[in-house]
């Protein structure tokens, strides 16, 4: 998962393109980078770490320009190398720079036609950089020297027929302006928005509608599935859908989980979808466990707050926030290695032993993937005096990988991977544990936007709507097991690429 931006104004975009990835760094903690354009050069700096981390003030003042593109990534293909930060960028035809958000399904097939066919080079192993060079490669096709919104639209168009996946992209095209486009099913969010200065319109592309909010941007709307909107260096803004069987089916999980609470997708308030969530889950605890003997909800921070606040007001008993979060932490699923991400979570959270001693506790969280962080935060609960760990979950049982940008683990290391609810229960040593029906998550989500009537629930039912190439899934768990990444990580130990000082 990652979070995209980019700005086309009327002054110095650096500071906004940096305000903005840092609304955005919950989408992303392992590389930043920024992209920027001046009077016939770009300026670049990316490289691993958080935002705050990555720029410094001289490389601010050097991020020159009224028009930029910035990414924040974590990986879901490749490697934690800063050779694979994003902005990526070639320099034909025009000179394009690019950020993506997503993932493909079908990049084998596409190295392959690139090199043989297309006769280009990918030098990473990201699939972000064959989305780049397909896009190089229609725009080159339509031979114009003036670089016509058509002739942007038609090279998406190209983009949509050979591209099979999730993505949502924003790319710059050096002194000419900047695209953005989601592929036909519109699985990764992208909204558009506007902003009047003193000397005219300014305008803005990212992820989420956190990073228009704090920069004074009135959101316009969602950019379709299978869109694209093009706004050149003096503002003129185009569109075009550019495919004719746009299957809108936005991702669930954005709901869930990655997607931060003020933000607005799809129309939906993503705090009222979690509020429901709550609800729901409320409506089925208090009927599969009518007498049940909670008596206080903790949320497990943060995602799962709106929800637990929810749960307690309906079940009618206290609501507390039992675990203290270190902020300066990233998220722990996303860590390589069981080791890692056990010691992340004590790193992570501490409970707040009053809360806990001699109380029987419902511990609520936004979901359950591999349960190692679930099995450690029931030891902890029961370490700082809880008689009973009840643990409820505001999605269903993760029981298939995600292909289109959410890094999870191999399916074999998924917990609710061949067992039932039982099963996960004992593995994550609860006294009971209750998940969140499809139907109801999806509700929570709908009602909010009555026009969205599919989404991308493949985490839970394994339904995939762009369908799959013969040996994708093995090939997926070589990539993805844990003893796969801590392989690749190795072997870019101590590579340093960074494009700036």
């Amino acid at each position: 998962m990652c979070g995209i931006v980019g700005i086309v104004a009327n002054s110095s975009v650096n500071q906004d393109l940096y305000n903005a990835l840092l609304m955005l760094q919950h989408r992303g903690q392992d590389a930043a980078g920024i992209v920027t354009y001046n009077k016939g050069r770009l300026f670049q700096r990316k490289s691993i770490g958080l935002v705050s981390d990555v720029f410094q003030s001289r490389h601010m003042e050097r991020l020159k320009g009224t028009m930029g593109i910035g990414h924040v990534r974590y990986p879901t293909a490749g490697s934690s190398s800063s050779a694979e930060a994003q902005p990526l960028y070639v320099n034909s035809p025009f000179g394009i720079s690019l950020a993506h958000n997503g993932n493909l399904v079908n990049a084998s097939q596409l190295k392959k036609e690139l090199f043989l066919e297309d006769r280009r080079h990918l030098n990473t192993d990201s699939d972000s950089e064959i989305l780049l060079n397909v896009f190089a490669h229609e725009l080159a096709k339509q031979d114009s020297l003036q670089l016509r919104a058509e002739d942007v639209f038609a090279a998406v168009r190209g983009v949509h027929r050979r591209c099979k996946g999730a993505y949502a992209v924003v790319a710059m095209l050096t002194g000419r302006g900047i695209v953005a486009f989601r592929d036909p099913n519109g699985i990764r969010p992208l909204v558009y928005g506007v902003r009047e200065s003193k000397h005219g319109m300014e305008y803005m592309v990212a992820s989420e509608s956190v990073s228009l909010d704090l920069l004074g941007y009135s959101l316009v709307r969602d950019i379709s599935p299978g869109e694209a909107i093009f706004i050149n260096e003096e503002g003129k803004v185009s569109s075009e859908l550019c495919v004719e069987n746009a299957v809108h089916t936005p991702c669930i999980f954005e709901y869930v989980y990655f997607a931060r609470p003020d933000s607005v997708i799809e129309d939906v308030f993503v705090q009222k979808a979690r509020m429901r969530m709550g609800q729901c889950l409320a409506k089925k605890i208090l009927h599969e466990w009518k007498e049940h003997d909670i008596d206080v909800v903790m949320p497990i921070p943060d995602t799962s707050r709106t929800t637990a606040i929810e749960i307690a007001y309906l079940l009618g008993v206290k609501y507390r926030e039992g675990f203290i979060k270190n902020r300066y932490i990233a998220r722990t699923f996303i860590m390589p290695g069981q080791k890692k991400r056990k010691k992340s979570v004590r790193q992570k959270l501490n409970p707040v032993g009053l809360e806990f001693r001699g109380k029987n506790v419902l511990l609520v969280d936004d979901s359950i993937v591999r349960g190692t962080t679930s099995r450690e935060i029931a030891q902890m609960a029961r370490d700082a005096g809880a008689k009973k760990v009840y643990f409820a979950s505001a999605s269903p049982p993760v029981r298939y990988q995600n292909i289109y940008g959410i890094d999870m683990p191999a399916r074999s290391e998924l917990i609710a991977f061949n067992r039932d609810v039982d099963g996960i229960t004992k593995e994550i040593q609860a006294d009971g544990l209750i998940y969140q029906d499809l139907d109801d998550l999806i509700w929570s989500v709908q009602q909010g936007n009555l026009r969205l009537d599919k989404f991308d629930s493949s985490v839970f039912n394994g339904e995939y709507i762009t369908g799959v190439e013969d040996g994708y899934f093995e090939n997926l768990e070589n990539m993805r097991n844990d003893k796969s990444k801590q392989k690749v990580e190795k072997e870019y130990a101590g590579i340093d690429l960074h494009n700036s000082n």
